[in-house]
């Protein structure tokens, strides 16, 4: 995105609790992969409009998503799953914290392996993949039967970066991980039972609907 339309949009964003500018300064101190401010609001304000019940997040982090999306319905519960030790303990810290941990579980493990353990008539109505983005098609497979019937997934970061449209511009580091990315935004966009919408805001976004 423009650094100048960025920056616009970024002074647009309504104000937010102080629990939730604490969150981005610890994830700023130590280097931890959240959602930027533009990108989280997307996703919240998708959730006003969707009004998703139960909500399966792969890649808990420090909690911050999950903590956002609940902010957007207070009325949601939440699934999350995060397989970093460290990570998971701030995750439970910060959720119990904030006194919502009758809304957010956060499950200690590795998402295939819990994804795959999570029976299919635990019906979420959002998934949210924001985890290791190699893993994002088997992630997605997985995701898809737990999925209600008017139910949508959300991927992030499907643009990595601006590699993802622009190969010459990869980093020799990140040319694995953009061209896994790439391909998996094909298969996305070619799946028999989805309707995909690669939204360019924050990171990428990807709105895959359940035809």
């Amino acid at each position: 995105m423009d650094e100048k339309l960025r920056s616009y949009l970024t002074r647009s964003l309504p104000p937010t609790d102080d629990w939730v500018e604490e969150l981005e300064r610890i994830a700023e101190d130590e280097n931890v992969p959240i959602m930027d401010p533009i990108g989280i609001n997307f996703v919240m304000q998708l959730i006003r409009l969707k009004r998703p019940n139960r909500i399966l997040e792969v890649g808990s982090a420090i909690g911050y998503s999950a903590l956002r999306m609940l902010e957007a319905n207070p009325n949601a519960t939440i699934v999350t799953v995060e397989r970093d030790e460290q990570r998971y303990n701030q995750a439970v810290q910060n959720v119990w914290k904030l006194g919502v941990q009758d809304n957010i579980q956060i499950i200690f493990g590795d998402a295939i392996e819990i994804l795959s353990e999570l029976k299919e008539d635990n019906k979420f109505d959002l998934v949210f993949i924001d985890a290791a983005k190699g893993q994002y098609k088997r992630f997605f497979e997985l995701s898809s039967p737990l999925l209600s019937e008017n139910g949508f997934i959300l991927s992030d970061n499907v643009l990595f970066k601006g590699f993802i449209a622009d190969p010459e511009k990869e980093h020799p580091r990140f040319q694995k991980l953009a061209r896994k990315i790439r391909e998996y935004n094909e298969w996305l966009i070619q799946h028999p039972d989805y309707v995909t919408t690669i939204v360019p805001i924050g990171d990428g976004v990807a709105i895959s609907n359940k035809k």
